[in-house]
């Protein structure tokens, strides 16, 4: 009688070490790189601040306002809308340790979709970090999933109906953000966190939005800009001056029948001019090989170099890979550009321009993005 017994507390030891290893597990999940706000930060604020409604959750996220010298329009970033994207988070966060606007006022969301960054996709072998190569030493962050985690907000229905449109798709977008604007004030978490950004737009006053997103090289809308119909001036004239810069570039029309987007949403209902950037991320394609830290890092596979050898991708590619400096470069030289033709173009009138100050520029960035994400003294 006495082995049954001695099973039992060994399964039941087992068991408890288990949960104690999950809960560890947890925690290393919900840890996130810290931030280190540059000279240019003026104030950091929740969130929350503009939508009480996400205070206390996994949703609220920080806000990190730059203004400038002298009083003009206002712009807002948004980095980490999905967290298996680094390159848009990344960017966000080299502004807010970098950036000096000189004019108007830059709000960054550095992890608009807090909650990605708290787990992986499934079944996808993705990591949960990366490092970048700093002059100090290297430098972890977090790579996450596209869609809200789901311990937060769970079960996905059957069938996402867009609140404001009516628009039916498959019940797990009820969790991506980027198809939950403009939100809601009595939805799901991430339908709140979508309502929180367009409540800071319209009460900030905001000019010009970017959204920051990547997509597989095997996909037609990738190295381009989606532009909202009012903000196609400002992207084209963006655009050529990016063109000079180096960059290969295209310019998409945000569609009119596909809803729940910040390029369609936000410039429906709100006043600024709404913009979304896309650049090339192997790690998140379908024909990728091991999805690991160098993937992530360097955008080297030798699958996606055979695939484009048959034709099969949009973008060029070769042993080079797509480098996740290249992708940062692309990201904040798109945004200085926005800034600057919207000072040109003269697009805020009496509220003035917006001026970024100094910011590194393509060529620098796409050598190497370390010097500008090494932690200052």
């Amino acid at each position: 009688m006495k082995k049954p017994l001695l099973s039992a507390a060994v399964l039941l030891l087992a068991a408890a070490l288990c949960v104690v290893s999950l809960a560890s597990d947890f925690r290393a999940m919900q840890e996130r790189e810290p931030i280190y706000p540059g000279p240019g930060v003026t104030s950091v604020r929740m969130l929350s601040d503009w939508f009480p409604g996400i205070y206390g959750t996994p949703g609220d996220t920080e806000v990190y306002i730059l203004e400038g010298k002298k009083p003009g329009s206002a712009m807002l970033v948004l980095g980490g809308t999905h967290a298996n994207e680094p390159s848009g988070m990344l960017a966000a966060t080299l502004l807010v340790e970098n950036a000096q606007p000189e004019e108007g006022t830059l709000y960054v969301i550095t992890h608009t979709n807090q909650t990605g960054f708290t787990c992986t996709d499934p079944q996808e072998a993705a990591p949960m970090r990366f490092t970048i190569d700093t002059p100090a030493g290297p430098r972890w962050f977090r790579y996450g999933s596209r869609a809200s985690n789901p311990i937060y907000q769970w079960p996905d229905p059957e069938i996402y109906v867009h609140a404001s449109s009516g628009q039916q798709l498959s019940g797990s977008e009820t969790r991506n953000l980027n198809r939950a604007y403009p939100g809601r004030p009595d939805g799901t978490l991430t339908e709140k966190i979508a309502y929180a950004i367009t409540e800071l737009i319209r009460t900030e006053k905001i000019a010009v939005e970017v959204d920051l997103h990547e997509a597989s090289p095997e996909y037609p809308t990738i190295n381009a800009i989606v532009a909202h119909e009012n903000a196609m001036g400002l992207a084209s004239d963006s655009l050529i001056n990016m063109q000079l810069e180096g960059m290969d570039i295209s310019l998409e029309p945000s569609p009119k029948n596909l809803h729940g987007l910040s390029h369609r949403e936000i410039g429906d209902f709100t006043d600024a001019y709404a913009l979304l950037m896309e650049t090339s991320n192997p790690a998140q394609g379908r024909l990728r090989g091991r999805t690991d830290e160098h993937l992530v890092v360097t955008g080297q596979d030798k699958f996606y170099l055979k695939a484009f050898g048959y034709g099969r991708l949009y973008v060029p590619y070769d042993e080079n890979g797509h480098p996740i400096s290249q992708r940062v470069a692309r990201h904040v030289t798109g945004i200085a550009a926005f800034a600057n033709s919207y000072t040109e173009m003269n697009l805020g009138g009496e509220r003035g321009g917006i001026n970024l100050g100094t910011l590194p520029g393509y060529e620098e960035l796409e050598s190497d993005i370390g010097p500008y994400l090494c932690p200052k003294a």
